[in-house]
């Protein structure tokens, strides 16, 4: 099985943290669209296997009218095997969705919502500058759910300045009481080119030390799995069978092809990034090219990959795959660097040889992988 990711790089405002490529001028979206369908069109060789997920990002996909959604999907059913029943996932802001809207996404084929609330602390999001308000974070998904989704994951924020452990619980405890079947939560990391970046190189912006971050990001996992949530990936949780396929597929190595300004595709031996500039991109495409940079991956870099998602993950990085596929002993060759952190019970290591990372462990598990990359 494969995946397609399709990232639309419009938004009505920049938030503040956001580093993804997007733009706030919508003049083009009818040409992006167009782009979008002719990519798709000409990328239809790069997957060999069924299209299991389809995934609507950005930016922000709910900015799409269902007719263009209509046209994008039906361009991938017209040239790709897809699953008889696909997830197709699309992000959307809670500003964005209305009774008709939802009706509208529903109709046009979308059976999964990744709805960014961010957090339904009034003042949380005028800091973060979000479009929308507390009280229509809470309207939408209730909304969603009246009109018939019942695949709902909420993106949320935390270690965010000016917050209090008890403004963060009240944040989990909100999301927890809506019944969503899905959760992702992220640190707040100051990005160097965004507000907040230049923000905090003027001194005007203090991010919360990594002892408040880690505080609550115990918290987190503490209420979210005493609640059935399963906590599947670092920044992930799901209720038992709502884990997310799509994003699943990136952790375990499974391959995806990216279409849009941006989109990244991944098919196990290369990698391939599509420039990030909206107006490159449709320039490209209407002459008849793919403005993209393609990567080899060595063995070295495969290794990596492989370190770098399977370690976020409940599934873990089997050692025995290293072994078998790409020819590279993990368990002997970090050894002294393995048995230090197993001591210090950061990771534990199965009879099958499989390593996981333990809840401290998934907080420094970018360390981890540093230090066990080839």
């Amino acid at each position: 099985m494969s995946g397609i990711y399709i990232h639309i790089p419009f938004c009505k405002q920049a938030c503040y943290y956001c580093d993804f490529h997007f733009s706030t001028n919508t003049s083009r979206q009818v040409e992006m669209v167009d782009a979008i369908c002719q990519e798709l069109t000409f990328r239809k060789d790069y997957l060999q296997s069924p299209v299991k997920t389809i995934y609507f990002g950005g930016g922000t996909p709910s900015l799409l009218t269902d007719n263009q959604l209509i046209k994008i999907l039906s361009t991938v059913y017209q040239h790709y095997f897809v699953d008889i029943s696909p997830e197709i996932t699309l992000e959307a802001n809670p500003d964005d969705l209305n009774r008709n809207k939802l009706l509208q996404l529903k109709k046009a084929g979308i059976n999964r919502l990744s709805i960014g609330i961010q957090s339904f602390h009034e003042p949380h999001l005028k800091f973060m500058h979000r479009a929308h308000s507390s009280n229509e974070a809470e309207t939408c998904v209730k909304q969603a759910q009246d009109c018939g989704f019942d695949n709902i994951t909420i993106d949320l924020i935390y270690a965010i300045p000016g917050g209090t452990h008890q403004l963060w619980e009240k944040d989990l405890n909100k999301a927890i009481a809506l019944h969503t079947q899905h959760i992702s939560s992220y640190c707040l990391t100051i990005e160097e080119k965004t507000v907040f970046g230049n923000w905090n190189k003027k001194g005007q912006l203090k991010p919360k030390e990594d002892e408040y971050a880690a505080r609550q990001f115990e918290i987190m996992v503490e209420r979210l799995t005493h609640n059935g949530f399963e906590h599947y990936e670092v920044s992930n949780f799901a209720l038992p069978g709502y884990y997310s396929q799509h994003n699943s597929n990136y952790w375990k190595q499974t391959p995806y092809l990216g279409i849009g300004p941006g989109a990244h595709s991944f098919n196990l031996q290369s990698r391939q990034y599509n420039v990030s500039s909206n107006a490159q991109y449709l320039k490209a495409l209407q002459e008849g090219t793919i403005p993209a940079t393609k990567e080899i991956l060595s063995k070295e870099d495969q290794i990596n990959e492989y370190l770098l998602t399977s370690l976020r993950t409940q599934w873990g990085c089997n050692t025995n795959y290293l072994l078998e596929k790409l020819h590279w002993d993990l368990l002997t060759e970090k050894a002294a660097i393995l048995n230090k952190y197993q001591k210090n019970g950061y990771l534990s290591i199965s009879p099958q040889n499989i390593i996981t990372l333990e809840t401290k462990g998934k907080l420094i598990a970018d360390q981890i992988t540093a230090d066990l990359f080839v």
